[in-house]
């Protein structure tokens, strides 16, 4: 019963097995990206730039229809451009950071939506805003896996650099002229993870899978090496669990992937040890009339 529940699956179908190497690269790859958004109160820019991208895999759409290549070199061009245009924007203008990016994703939302609804069908435009996970090819688990490599390796070299930005951002630059670099490497990892999240789980999706895990571990951890890793494996067992639940119950993958990880949050939030709701009603001081 539990070898057909939970193993059978991803023996007997090849694209079940793809689908969940994919869904561990994105996992390796993007919730350390999503603990330095989240450290760094940049949560909502994540979205951001989730949005953004949409426009440029549009473009590659068009061009030369579902091609991988095409749609994730639009995609990483136009997130690119969003990100150095909404830093342009507020270094010349009074306009604050949140504010231009959050201008420019609306933008680049609804370009992106119309330039596949008027150009494709209903299908195609599903396929880019919530992914195709089941349908995922060798190159495109090449393509995740890349990603997740190169996106580990280089948080590795710009490791303390991060964490510096985090604690005292003002003190990185006053001692180094590194800090509008690292904030640059750093959009472009984001922009990175979410162009390869975007081919399994679309735009709308993928951010979730860096951004849930992330703050589902901060009730479990305080220090950055247990939220990375706490967070990769809850994104994991997400990934696990919701494609499970979709070839039993015949739920659409990523929806499914990022609801596990939305009741992975509200569980960390009521149980967790590390301000999670009881533990916080435990620790609060009792005083005595």
């Amino acid at each position: 019963m539990i070898w057909e529940a939970l193993v059978q699956p991803f023996t007997e179908f090849g694209f079940m097995r793809r689908a969940l190497l994919g869904c561990i690269a994105i996992s390796i790859g993007a919730t350390p990206v999503g603990v330095f958004l989240m450290l760094r109160r940049m949560s909502l820019t994540g979205d951001a730039m989730a949005h953004a991208i949409l426009p440029g895999a549009a473009v590659g759409y068009l061009v030369a229809g579902l091609s991988l290549g095409a749609m994730t070199i639009g995609g990483l061009i136009a997130g690119m451009a969003v990100a150095l245009l909404s830093g342009l924007v507020t270094r010349v203008t009074a306009l604050r950071e949140d504010a231009s990016l959050a201008a420019f994703y609306l933008i680049s939302l609804a370009l992106g939506v119309l330039i596949v609804s008027t150009r494709g069908s209903n299908v195609d435009l599903m396929h880019v805003l919530f992914g195709t996970v089941l349908a995922l090819n060798d190159a495109a688990l090449i393509l995740l896996c890349t990603i997740a490599s190169l996106s580990v390796v280089i948080l590795a070299v710009v490791f303390r650099l991060l964490v510096l930005e985090c604690a005292d951002p003002q003190f990185l630059q006053s001692v180094s002229g590194l800090s509008a670099i690292t904030h640059f490497v750093f959009l472009s990892l984001v922009v990175m993870n979410l162009v390869g999240g975007f081919h399994a789980l679309g735009t709308l999706m993928a951010v979730g899978i860096m951004i849930l895990p992330a703050a589902a571990a901060r009730f479990w951890f305080e220090s950055i090496g247990g939220l990375i890793l706490m967070a990769a494996a809850i994104a994991i067992s997400s990934s696990l669990t919701g494609l499970l639940l979709s070839y039993h119950f015949s739920l659409p993958s990523g929806p499914a992937i990022i609801l596990v990880a939305g009741a992975f949050y509200v569980l960390s939030l009521v149980i967790g040890p590390s301000g999670g709701v009881i533990a916080r009603a435990y620790l609060r001081p009792k005083f005595e009339p």
